[in-house]
């Protein structure tokens, strides 16, 4: 097998990873910014693009190098209390995201065949969980294929636009400058970089770097085992290399998904009014930019939200493993994430409205994720021979500061609103 070959057996797990970050909380908020403000916060998706290399790549990093993924290395240093209370925290994030995901699938059905809001969001949770049982340690590399898939149709759906809407390249050039129009383009600056990194996918992120480890005999234990400890670091090295290029394509892919978006919006959208919903950025860009280029932008996001419902399920039952220590039945899982979801659909709730809220409790769960990470990171012990270096370390640092401020930020902006009609 040739050293190309050999690279990319070793790509993969990065392409489930970055499924988060084109899921359907993220649409509105890109059109949003390119329908208000043209341009001028593209150079907001770019930061946030890096940022997002350098978490994933640490999450990936620590499981392939420990041999452990962030919830078992969480639940190893804390007592029982400390660690059912830290599950009860992650158990919420993973149902928040499945709430944003079904209900991003529900609000897609619904746009393409006229589906009431719950029939479309038990749809959505029982083809999720036909996808998420191709999720085995004996068939992962199909999961990874599946998804890859359902991520190629999301850039499709979500970038065909772009093929008759009459992009500026002078305006995207200038758009890379940071700078903000207004104080309102300040809170949908924050919106854009303060949810870029989603908890359940740094926690996920970890197990899928330690699986594939497993699977290549990286790991320490592995090594130990078969006694082949200089081969296990050399298959290491060798796993890390791939995977800072896995994060990389995997990550630009996601990051072009998201600033086509709003690209379309800017060279399409300007100033149009409902692009703060998703039904009603759907409503005007079949408008402007035509009906077909509407259907396609609906089979996007029907994808997006299958793809990254699985991918959030699957993420939840790696934090009951790693925090619980034991492994329930996929249906029993599935159930526990997805009922909050149906349940607001089937109340009649305001679909925008929850997702907003699903993102504010996304937000409450940054810290607990991203901390314990980069401490992780950056314990020598923990990295044997392959430690962070003092630079990256410090990028880190700084970035988990900017992204727990901004995600606070965030929360206090919703927060104020909210009060005020209670």
């Amino acid at each position: 097998m040739s050293a190309r070959s050999r690279l990319i057996v070793l790509l993969g797990p990065a392409f489930v990873a970055a499924v988060a970050y084109v899921d359907p909380g993220n649409v509105a908020a890109n059109l949003t910014a390119g329908a208000d403000y043209g341009y001028g916060l593209l150079w907001v998706l770019v930061l946030a693009n890096l940022m997002a290399v350098l978490v994933q790549y640490l999450s990936a990093k620590v499981g392939i190098t420990s041999g452990r993924s962030l919830p078992q290395l969480v639940g190893e240093r804390l007592g029982r209390r400390s660690r059912l209370t830290y599950w009860a925290q992650a158990e919420l994030v993973a149902a928040a995201t499945d709430l944003a995901e079904v209900v991003g699938g529900a609000i897609a059905l619904h746009i393409l065949f006229d589906l009431p809001l719950l029939v479309g969001g038990v749809i959505t949770a029982v083809v999720s969980l036909g996808i998420l049982a191709l999720q085995t340690r004996h068939r992962s590399r199909t999961f990874e294929i599946v998804i890859l898939g359902l991520l190629l149709i999301i850039t499709g759906g979500f970038l065909a636009g772009l093929v008759i809407a009459p992009v500026s390249a002078t305006g995207i050039a200038g758009g890379l400058v940071p700078r903000f129009a207004d104080t309102n383009a300040v809170l949908i600056a924050a919106s854009m970089l303060g949810a870029t990194v989603m908890p359940h996918v740094i926690y996920l992120h970890s197990s899928l770097g330690r699986d594939h480890a497993e699977r290549t005999g990286a790991t320490r234990t592995s090594a130990a085992r078969t006694g082949t400890g200089r081969s296990g670091a050399t298959t290491r090295a060798r796993l890390l290399h791939a995977t800072r290029i896995d994060v990389v394509l995997s990550l630009l892919l996601a990051g072009s998904v998201n600033i086509g978006m709003l690209v379309l919006a800017a060279a399409a959208l300007p100033g149009a009014d409902g692009t703060d919903t998703i039904d009603g950025a759907h409503a005007q860009i079949a408008a402007q930019v035509g009906p077909v280029v509407g259907g396609l932008f609906a089979v996007g996001l029907l994808a997006s939200a299958l793809a990254s419902t699985s991918v959030g399920a699957f993420a939840g039952s790696e934090i009951m493993a790693g925090l619980l220590h034991r492994r329930i039945p996929l249906l029993a899982r599935r159930a526990v994430t997805v009922l909050p979801a149906l349940l607001i659909l089937a109340i009649g709730a305001d679909p925008t409205e929850a997702l907003v809220l699903s993102q504010v409790v996304l937000s409450l769960g940054i810290p607990f994720a991203l901390v314990p990470l980069v401490r992780f990171a950056s314990d020598r012990t923990l990295m044997a021979e392959h430690p962070t270096s003092r630079w990256v370390i410090v990028a880190a640092w700084t970035t988990a500061v900017a992204i727990i401020a901004l995600n606070l930020l965030l929360v206090a902006l919703w927060w104020g609103p909210w009060t005020s009609t209670i």
